[in-house]
């Protein structure tokens, strides 16, 4: 009986460092375009073009949202709105694990999801979360650094307990309850799923304005202390990375997100440029120094007061890249002198530069000189049918944010190292991850 026990005792424990090292080793699993069939919010009974134009609006609202954020980076009302974002992701909550398939978000750092009992929560189609149910549950209390780390954005309640409060900008949506933590469960597609024990999240009891049914939470991926990947960095070093298919790919296959070291971007054609910290810390700051048209530069061109650090975002939630006024115009000019053919209206209003017959448009190589990094856009990058025969340039002009936009990402490895400061970007095809 007692060698019984000693075997069993030295089987879990092989099992459980060799679980450790997979997840120290590294770990991919999927991320779900919100216009995917695998999707809750796909509609079958939009076009192509529909979606398309669905995209574009959301990605105006969030750049509105991102501007609201650097404009006022200490106000409790400037977090980047959720459920107007691109990419899903599964997780589970809980011991037993609770799936939840949420938002991924590089431009917020709270996880949180909806949770019993909620008073004034919105419907969702999934159930709420049961804590209760959770044998690794625990509420965190007001002098857990966590908490502090919420600023503004927390307070002491009843018992010592942390609450957290967001609001998202628009006078209608708000998530409201404890700071908490439980076992966080990623599946993987390699292989056992990856387990976390005390990762901290939101445990929503109230929430408030016009979310969608379909939405059950936010995975936030950003650069402040509260985001998955800073909360795992013991495990995954800071390290993680995503590779975005083409909008008109085939519906089972999907993007990836790589955490760890299966993370790490390197090997030939790679190419690195600082990442920069601003304020706040959630958004992810590039040097954008200019752009060429085939071999006619256009120098960066913003706000004098971004031109020294941070002037621009990268961002896989917002689907087109915002360039500032000056500098979009004379790229702009330069493609219309490489492009044999006449320019048309967009008649949707959303582009500012469109051409009919996209299967003889001769695009020519756009090159975006981040520093230290240049990297190369294919016109799989640079236009989108925008309608049946419109093919659009995916950049527009904005007065107040400039942002990356994942259209310029697609078919790229794009890797974050957190703790070394560096982005990464390895030309690939993603639908062969």
């Amino acid at each position: 009986m007692k060698f019984l026990i000693f075997t069993l005792v030295v089987i879990f424990l092989t099992h459980f460092y060799e679980h450790s090292d997979a997840e120290i080793e590294g770990f991919t699993t999927d991320l779900i375009s919100h216009d995917s069939p695998r999707s809750p919010f796909y509609n079958p009974s939009e076009t192509k073009y529909q979606r398309l134009q669905k995209a574009f609006h959301r990605s105006i609202l969030r750049g509105n949202h991102f501007s609201a954020m650097t404009a006022s980076p200490n106000d409790i009302q400037s977090d980047v709105i959720p459920g107007r974002l691109e990419y899903l992701m599964n997780i589970s909550l809980g011991t037993p694990p609770v799936p939840m398939l949420g938002i991924a978000d590089t431009g917020s750092d709270l996880i949180w999801r909806q949770c019993l009992p909620c008073d004034n929560c919105y419907e969702q189609d999934e159930p709420l979360f049961d804590p209760e149910s959770s044998e690794t549950y625990k509420i965190l209390s007001c002098d857990n650094e966590f908490c502090g780390d919420l600023g503004q954005k927390g307070y002491c309640g009843n018992d010592n307990a942390c609450i957290y409060y967001y609001d998202y900008g628009t006078g209608d949506r708000f998530t409201m309850g404890y700071l908490s933590s439980d076992t966080l469960t990623i599946g993987s597609t390699e292989g056992d799923p990856a387990s976390f024990p005390g990762v901290v999240f939101g445990c929503a009891h109230r929430t408030g304005g016009t979310y969608n049914e379909k939405h059950v939470g936010l995975i936030g991926l950003g650069g402040g202390a509260l985001s998955l990947v800073k909360q795992l960095d013991s495990q995954v070093g800071g390290q993680f990375s995503y590779c975005l298919i083409p909008l008109s790919s085939d519906s089972t296959e999907s993007s990836k997100i790589n955490f760890g070291r299966n993370g790490v971007v390197s090997g030939s054609g790679t190419v690195s440029t600082p990442l920069i910290r601003g304020t706040p810390d959630t958004i992810y700051y590039l040097k954008l120094e200019g752009m060429s048209v085939g071999s006619t530069r256009v120098e960066f061109n913003g706000f004098s007061a971004r031109e020294e650090g941070n002037n621009i975002v990268i961002d896989s939630g917002t689907t087109i890249t915002f360039l500032p006024p000056d500098m979009y115009s004379e790229v702009e000019s330069a493609l219309a002198m490489a492009i044999s053919g006449q320019p048309t209206s967009d008649p949707n209003g959303n582009f500012r530069l469109c051409y009919s017959g996209g299967s003889n448009l001769q695009v020519p190589t756009i090159t975006v000189h981040f520093t230290g990094a240049d990297v190369q856009l294919s016109p799989l990058n640079t236009f989108i049918q925008a309608q049946e025969d419109l093919f659009c340039f995916t950049m527009i002009p904005s007065w107040d944010f400039f942002i990356f936009g994942n259209l310029a990402q697609v078919n790229f490895l794009v890797g974050y190292d957190l703790n070394n400061n560096m982005v990464s970007f390895k030309p690939t095809d993603c639908t062969k991850q």
